[in-house]
């Protein structure tokens, strides 16, 4: 599958987020996994799904709780989406990643994956990426 680039302006200059680029992180994250599944590209830790790639991978699923996500879709609808009806009971929402900032990729990418790692991993991951 070839990665969709997805372009954004900061500081007058354009830069590109691939889904590789989601991937870079994703894989650096402790005990993540990557998987395709009918040719969809998830990461997942043990059998926890929080990343997961439209066939066409212009959609990014997360994982986000159900009781705050009506919440962000209704204050960002151009980016966020419900999600499909079968995920509905899930912990899940869907973004465009056309919309996407770097900076914001990174932070929904890394909050979806301390939803489905121990207290503990999560904290050391924040200690090493932070230094304290």
């Amino acid at each position: 599958m070839a990665a969709v680039s997805v372009r954004r302006v900061t500081n007058e200059t354009e830069q590109t987020i691939t889904v590789e680029d989601v991937r870079r992180l994703a894989l650096s994250l402790p005990r993540t996994e990557e998987a395709l599944v009918r040719d969809r590209i998830k990461f997942r830790v043990g059998r926890i799904v929080y990343l997961s790639f439209s066939p066409d991978e212009t959609l990014m699923g997360f994982g986000f709780p159900k009781e705050e996500r009506a919440a962000l879709v209704a204050a960002e609808p151009e980016k966020f989406l419900m999600p499909v009806p079968s995920d509905e009971r899930y912990n899940w929402v869907r973004v465009r990643l056309a919309a996407l900032s770097e900076a914001e990729m990174r932070e929904l990418v890394v909050d979806s994956w301390r939803m489905c790692v121990p207290k503990r991993v999560a904290a050391a991951y924040a200690e090493s990426v932070t230094g304290h």
